[in-house]
């Protein structure tokens, strides 16, 4: 998981946050920001969409195989890719220094929501017409995707507290819906018809880099639960 560690807020993180107080419109603008960068990753996995190494790619482009991914250098990481939009927010919002950390930073995050809104968009185009695809299998698949993408959201936000036991039963859950979403894509119903057809094509490799990206921090996880409590030890 060298792309994909990440390590949560310290126990003081909102303690330091020190004078920073953002009223709403700071705040609006600091989503609109984090919105950019879900868009700048799943522009680069577009491009790499073709390569067996894409989500690794893509996190290298993200700058993300720099340094480890704690809240402190998932902020460095994220003002110094370059995105021309990015340029005049930061200008606005100050060097970046005194930004909170949010789970919008984390990379885990970023990587599976800009995923899935492929997905999603790709779906919806289809799924509104009832000539391509039976409107019952369209609504089955279409909650499927969304049902997925929740599990997964509830896990980053256990692991980003550090609850690693529960980000893995989270992530199971997740798993579990996707591989309901490969199976609806695959039934019989539905699986010869030419905009099925083809959305399964494209979306299968996305379903798939998912799975990996989980899988990895799902391993992590489960070697963070395994590692001696030092702490316990020492105070012992």
């Amino acid at each position: 998981m060298s792309n994909f560690e990440t390590d949560g807020p310290s126990d003081n993180e909102w303690e330091d946050r020190g004078e920073l107080a953002w009223n709403e419109f700071d705040w609006e603008k600091y989503l609109r920001e984090q919105d950019d960068v879900i868009h700048r990753y799943l522009a680069f996995y577009e491009q790499l969409k073709d390569h067996d190494d894409r989500i690794d790619e893509a996190a290298h482009l993200m700058s993300w195989d720099e340094d480890s991914w704690s809240s402190e250098s998932s902020d460095t990481a994220l003002r110094d890719a370059p995105d021309d939009n990015e340029s005049d927010a930061s200008a606005d919002m100050g060097d970046g220094k005194d930004e909170p950390y949010t789970l919008h930073k984390n990379p885990i995050f970023i990587s599976t929501k800009a995923i899935y809104l492929s997905l999603k968009r790709a779906w919806e185009g289809i799924a509104s017409n009832p000539a391509k695809v039976p409107q019952p299998v369209a609504l089955d698949i279409h909650a499927s995707i969304y049902r997925g993408e929740e599990q997964a959201m509830l896990a980053i936000q256990a692991l980003d507290f550090g609850d690693y036991a529960m980000a893995i039963s989270l992530f199971k859950r997740a798993l579990g819906e996707l591989n309901r979403t490969f199976s609806l894509l695959n039934a019989n119903s539905v699986a010869k018809l030419p905009a099925v057809v083809h959305y399964r094509e494209d979306a299968q490799p996305r379903l798939f880099d998912l799975r990996e990206i989980w899988l990895r921090v799902m391993s992590e996880c489960r070697e963070e639960l395994e590692r001696p409590a030092d702490n316990d030890d020492d105070e012992s």
